[in-house]
């Protein structure tokens, strides 16, 4: 009986996941008009668009993808010391929205930023250059991380016998480590074209009269209502990011047959390290300009004229409505954190430990193709689908949508986790007469703590400073502190816009320091127990021997 019930959640779950992934897509397809595809292909504003949104996203991938791939490298292969902390540092720009960083790019080099005061120099921020700078500062973190990681992985034998064999370290570079990291390289692109190319907050306050496609689909829905036009502008930013995901899974299907039997072993070298202590403190710095650009000009009167410190724009903001923004934002994301983690790692479980059944092939691919929907895409998709719907207008829909948005990461991080079991662990507990879900509770569960607390952190932060799918859902009783900051940019009240994106970060960075603390409660519990079994086998054996 118990395992009929979970056969049963496993098909609510596949149809749940068909409503919110694919039918929202379907819907979306279903109301293009070929008057409307031929009001936007033929719009003089059409192939300049679409040339500004290829040029920066080229350009902005290619800056991030190098830049990332440099400081993993240097992380990885020198002595500096706390290196998890320069892994925090680096990710410091993943707990802002992306509009927050092109906010912060106007903050320093706008015709009145202050760098462009404090230098007399004006670097023309608005159009190309704002939209790179942001997009890099906004997408060089997601590489960096799968650049980081991949080098934790490589076996040190291959170089040690390079070494014997007179390779220089140069040439052990171009021949051994470029060639292992080809497959990140290659998810490290798509990710970063992926994430800037369908992005619209950069571009919205740095373009200028440089406009990109997100942007136009976004003026068109929000400003203009004009859903079908929105709707062809979607399916055109959907097509890069299918192609990439489809690329994507192919390269992740071929599998690799490497394995590390030693890793990679650091030479003490002062003058390197030096030299990468320098390149980080400069990187960080740099990262870091916009969050004081953010708190300079918020809590000051009136920048530049008065730079006396002030709290007279916390107040005006939340005399105009930003608690009970905070409030929805932080309920949206508990709530997406919650279901979120559950669905999906309830997913990963079927997927990871139930056998390759074709149901559970097509919840594993439904799963995956989450994240090669953009999420103004998927906004667009939901209004269209969900308009007439109960849900619609409510906080519920938020959370669905941010569900939807962000959920392949999580399952990917349960299904990887999972995947690392004994095989043969069901077919013994079947012998045993135990159920899946005690399995699931009993076993799985207790033992992937840390990647459950990690699912939870990934959905609340994604969910306070995600933007795009959320902009074409909410109303005045469901906007979210996010959304307020192309609110008020509008209305030129950058000071609030900074203070907002402050607000934001220090919710995101908490959450972030509780769940390194819950990690390691749980590390250490670990250990203990492992420690009092250890020592009940060895009462045991002690026990045997003296019986003996």
């Amino acid at each position: 009986m118990k395992n009929k019930t979970f056969i049963s959640l496993k098909y609510a779950l596949l149809i749940y996941l068909a409503v919110t992934v694919l039918l929202p897509i379907i819907v979306l397809f279903s109301r293009i008009r070929g008057s409307s595809i031929k009001e936007v292909f033929t719009s003089v504003q059409f192939l300049p668009m679409l040339k500004n949104s290829l040029i920066t996203t080229v350009i902005a991938t290619l800056i991030s993808t190098v830049l990332s791939f440099g400081l993993a490298f240097a992380l990885s292969r020198s002595n500096v010391k706390l290196k998890a902390l320069w892994v925090i540092l680096f990710s410091l720009p993943m707990l802002l929205p992306s509009i927050s960083h092109g906010t912060g790019v106007v903050l320093l080099f706008g015709d009145n930023g202050i760098v462009t005061n404090l230098l007399g120099i004006n670097i023309g921020v608005y159009g190309y250059t704002g939209i790179i700078i942001g997009s890099v500062l906004y997408s060089f973190p997601v590489s960096f991380l799968l650049f980081y990681d991949s080098f934790q992985y490589e076996d040190y034998t291959i170089y040690e016998s390079a070494s014997v064999l007179g390779f220089s370290k140069w040439r052990q570079f171009l021949k051994i480590t470029l060639p292992s990291m080809k497959g990140t390289i290659v998810s490290a692109v798509i990710a970063v074209f992926t994430m800037v190319f369908t992005d619209y907050g950069v571009a919205l306050i740095c373009g200028g009269t440089e406009m990109t496609l997100p942007v136009y689909m976004y003026r068109e829905v929000i400003g203009l209502m004009n859903f079908s036009s929105g709707a062809v502008v979607g399916v055109v930013l959907l097509m890069p990011a299918i192609i990439a995901f489809l690329l994507d899974l192919r390269k992740s299907n071929a599998g690799s047959n490497s394995t590390v039997t030693r890793g990679y072993m650091i030479s003490k070298n002062k003058t390197r390290d030096a030299l990468v202590y320098a390149a980080f403190a400069v990187t960080v710095f740099l990262l870091c300009l916009p969050i004081v650009a953010f708190a300079f000009q918020g809590f000051v009167k009136q920048y530049p004229m008065d730079k006396t410190f002030s709290w007279e724009h916390v107040k005006k903001l939340f005399s105009s409505g930003m608690g009970s923004y905070l409030m929805n934002s932080i309920a949206i994301a508990l709530l997406t954190s919650l279901l979120g983690t559950v669905l999906s790692y309830f997913a990963a479980y079927i997927t990871a430990r139930m056998g390759k059944q074709i149901p559970n092939k097509v919840l594993h691919f439904i799963s995956l193709l989450s994240l090669a929907i953009p999420g103004v895409v998927l906004g667009l998709s939901f209004v269209l689908t969900f308009n007439d719907t109960p849900l619609y207008s409510t906080i519920f829909i938020l959370v669905i949508v941010n569900i939807v948005h962000f959920f392949s990461s999580p399952y990917l991080l349960a299904y990887n986790s999972l995947s690392k079991f004994n095989s043969n662990l069901e077919d013994v507990a079947a012998t045993l007469g135990i159920s899946k879900m005690k399995m699931l509770t009993a076993v799985y569960i207790p033992s992937t703590m840390l990647t459950i607390v990690e699912m939870y952190a990934y959905y609340f932060v994604n969910a306070m400073i995600t933007i795009s799918a959320v902009s074409f859902l909410v109303n005045f009783r469901t906007t979210t502190l996010s959304l307020m900051i192309p609110q008020l940019e509008s209305q030129s009240f950058i000071e609030g816009t900074a203070i907002v994106s402050l607000m934001i970060l220090a919710i995101n960075l908490l959450v972030k320091g509780l769940t390194f603390l819950v990690k390691q409660y749980i590390i250490i519990l670990e250990k203990r127990n492992r420690r009092t079994h250890e020592e009940g086998e060895k009462e045991n054996i002690d026990v045997k021997q003296e019986r003996i």
